[in-house]
């Protein structure tokens, strides 16, 4: 095989993509993206043995650190970057970075220190030759293997959502000295397989930590989400789509579109944007255009101005509007254009982008009306005695989480069936893009309660905890799984996986997973998380309710 890749749910015959990703990035590009995780781990068996105080000491330097660490492990999630030039570059520079490190140890006693990924080097020639020998499939246990990706996959969640808290000046140094951390230990065969089923819960752990700095970031700068209406029609102006789920590039995008005849629509994880305070006061922000990520290759034709991916969740753009497409971030694509970061204290320049706008058509309507959305902790919390009541009472018998990502399978369909099967005493917490499967449902409300409450992003599954453990402290219950809440996840990517392995560290237990469990998931783990865990599958919809709802 030429590459091996089974990260993502749509991975080929859910066993790994081994010739061209599903996604749509060619072997080269799989294969020096595993070189860059390699590589990473290399700098991480030097960075281990920096003491804190020296971290401390030499603060502006480390950052530089962490920021490389989060970037290239961002750039690695499904659907994100697709550029062979962008990973090349990033490889010579980790070595580079991890030979500075190494000098400034180099009267030190490092454990691995002699491992490949701390001593190779590459030349131009070379790079795809070494790219292909580093892979997944060098771990020859199966157990062992599947351990070391769940742990790589739930890092990349981290770092993306840290990737987002740092940009808004919240950091914790704590994730990165993580990171690293289990970088190393992916490498460390003296590891036992109950060590690293440790780790990976240690890996939910630290997920939490993530999302809750990433929520305090989002709210800090823009306020709590409010119960908003959201428009999906369309305005007779020129536009900018923005996508993916930076909400720093959002902020930065209005200010400076504003005025400028442009208006400015969200397109998939984006749409919860129109949820906060801070970005209501724009009134060339019209609302949201479209649905989940995998429909863009549509959406972005008929949109017809031009384009934004903030982060991961682009599909490889067609011929008919790969001109109208910027990238910025960790995003990336050959023949597309890429927004650089700006100077230190200043924004990021949209101006092309703006420019570009102004010369093209209006976008084509492709439905109107609205959704509702904006249900995220600080709001149901406001709501709490309205709820209690809604289920003391027997209004509300059950709540379902149907949070996790949305994808291209037709059978991905069960999860509008579920939600139009769902008794109607029950409602549905959500959050990330799953959600486009059944949030234009007419599902009705119960007491003046929608009975879909989208929490936001796939991050904002953090206000989906907090609401649970607020039910449980209200309730007076000792266990989290006493609860009338029920978990029917669909997952894409490895934000998703960190979802998972935050909920798991939190305790939830008989959580359904699908479409289909992951490929990376050997028959022995499945064994351990389902019977610790209680982990399943979902079947078919009648089923199904009948097993989760009863």
């Amino acid at each position: 095989m030429s590459m091996f890749c089974y990260q993502c749910q749509e991975t080929l015959g859910n066993k790994g993509c081994t010739v061209n990703g599903i996604c749509g990035k060619k072997e080269d590009v799989a294969n020096l993206q595993d070189l860059l995780i390699y590589t990473l781990k290399g700098i991480s068996i030097y960075r281990i043995n920096i003491p804190i105080e020296v971290r401390e000491e030499n603060a502006k330097a480390c950052e530089g650190v962490d920021k490389f660490i989060v970037e290239s492990l961002f750039s690695t999630i499904t659907n994100a970057n697709f550029d062979r030039n962008f990973f090349i570059k990033q490889i010579k520079a980790g070595i580079e970075i991890r030979e500075t490190i190494k000098g400034f140890l180099k009267d030190q006693e490092i454990q691995f220190g002699d491992h490949d990924a701390a001593t190779f080097t590459i030349t131009d020639e070379d790079i795809d030759a070494k790219a292909a020998t580093v892979g997944i499939l060098t771990t020859e246990n199966e157990d062992v293997r599947s351990l070391r990706e769940l742990t790589i996959y739930g890092i990349k969640g981290i770092a993306a959502y840290y990737d987002h808290a740092a940009r808004l000046n919240k950091k914790q140094k704590e994730l990165i000295m993580f990171m690293e951390k289990a970088f190393v230990a992916t490498i460390d065969d003296s590891k036992t397989v109950d060590e690293l089923v440790a780790l990976v819960l240690e890996t939910g752990k630290y997920g939490v930590d993530a999302m809750a700095l990433l929520d305090g970031a989002n709210t800090s700068a823009y306020g709590n989400p409010e119960i908003t209406e959201v428009n999906i029609g369309v305005r007779n102006n020129p536009a900018i789509l923005i996508s993916g789920h930076d909400l720093k590039d959002m902020e930065e995008l209005l200010e400076q579109t504003a005025g400028t005849g442009v208006d400015v629509y969200t397109h998939g994880e984006m749409l919860p944007a129109n949820y906060y305070p801070a970005f209501k006061k724009y009134d060339h922000f019209v609302g949201n255009y479209g649905n989940a990520w995998w429909l863009q290759d549509k959406e972005f034709d008929s949109f017809n101005g031009a384009i934004i991916l903030t982060t991961n969740c682009l599909v490889p753009p067609k011929k008919s509007y790969i001109d109208r497409v910027f990238t910025t971030n960790s995003v990336g694509f050959d023949g597309v254009k890429h927004i650089p970061e700006p100077e230190e204290g200043k924004q990021k320049d949209f101006s092309e982008v703006i420019a570009l706008a102004k010369t093209l058509p209006s976008p084509t309507e492709i439905e109107t009306g609205s959704i509702v959305g904006g249900f995220a902790h600080e709001q149901v919390f406001a709501l709490a005695d309205k709820v209690v009541d809604a289920v003391k009472t027997g209004a509300i018998k059950k709540f379902v989480v149907m949070a996790g990502c949305d994808g291209r399978q037709k059978g991905r369909s069960y999860y509008t069936d579920f939600a139009q099967a769902l008794p109607q005493d029950s409602v549905i917490l959500t959050a990330g893009c799953a959600k486009f499967r059944y949030n234009k449902l007419n599902l009705g409300d119960i007491g003046g309660i929608p009975r879909v409450l989208d929490a936001g992003q796939c991050n904002d599954s953090y206000s989906l905890v907090l609401i649970a453990l607020k039910l449980k402290e209200i309730f007076g219950l000792e266990d989290i799984n006493e609860l009338p809440i029920v978990y029917n996840i669909a997952w894409y990517e490895q934000k998703a996986v960190i979802v998972l392995l935050a909920l798991l560290y939190l305790g939830v237990k008989n959580i359904h997973l699908g479409p289909t469990l992951p490929a990376f998931l050997s028959p022995n783990v499945v064994k351990v998380l389902v019977d610790n865990f209680g982990i399943g599958g979902i079947t078919n919809v009648e089923d199904d309710i009948k097993t989760m709802i009863g």
